[in-house]
């Protein structure tokens, strides 16, 4: 069998992650995605350079950073046990909290970008028909940001799905718990598996294609409409 019980486990475990990643990044960074976009205080550019920093820091640093900050020892760590909830880090929840944090700017910067191109003009019209803050929010703007909302649900899970360094070192490879593809990959090579590790990377591979191909098709098809 080219893929065994393990392989299947990785790569359950990895479309799980990166669905929820992808959930809860797009309810939680919609709004945020929408005051980036408005905002004109100095602060929202603090917070437009920490939402992006994961694009350039690298991923073994900011699992380092989360596991200092998760461990017992920890502030965010401590709050954890004060509320039963336990150590995160070598979790599936302390998997998930760092592909959030890692997969952030591929959610924001392409919603981000759709609401600056949006304008002023239907939110102007929406309120000559007294239309509510919130339904224009959800019947003018997020109907009118659609490419922007397909960019980013596509991009993160598919950002999700690659992630190494982040998951490696905040969730370890624990199988059946927070042992995904990327981690699984290596260590078929470290085995000198190379049959499966061709297997699970030319998967990877055809799956990256096909996402970028879909979404550049679709961005083609929203141009031409």
């Amino acid at each position: 069998m080219l893929l065994g019980a393990d392989d299947w486990s990785a790569i359950g475990l990895t479309f799980k992650l990166a669905s929820l990643t992808t959930a809860l990044l797009l309810l939680l960074g919609t709004p945020l995605a929408w005051w980036l976009s408005r905002s004109q205080h100095w602060f929202s550019k603090v917070i437009g350079a920490v939402v992006t920093l994961p694009l350039v820091l690298p991923p073994t640093v900011l699992g380092f950073y989360l596991l200092v900050a998760l461990g017992s020892q920890g502030p965010l760590g401590q709050l954890t046990i004060a509320l039963g909830w336990g150590l995160l880090p070598f979790s599936f929840s302390g998997l998930l909290l760092a592909s959030m944090l890692y997969s952030l700017p591929f959610t924001i910067q392409p919603l981000q970008q759709a609401f600056q191109a949006i304008g002023n003009t239907p939110l102007e019209a929406a309120a000559t028909l007294r239309a509510s803050p919130l339904d224009t929010f959800f019947t003018v703007l997020l109907p009118l940001a659609k490419p922007g909302l397909i960019t980013a649900t596509v991009m993160t899970f598919a950002h999700t799905v690659g992630e190494f360094g982040v998951v490696l070192m905040i969730g370890g490879n624990i199988p059946g718990k927070t042992r995904v593809i990327s981690v699984q990959l290596y260590d078929h090579v470290e085995a000198l598996e190379y049959t499966q590790a061709h297997w699970l990377a030319g998967g990877m591979l055809l799956f990256s294609f096909t996402v970028l191909l879909g979404l550049q098709l679709l961005q083609k098809r929203g141009v031409a409409r």
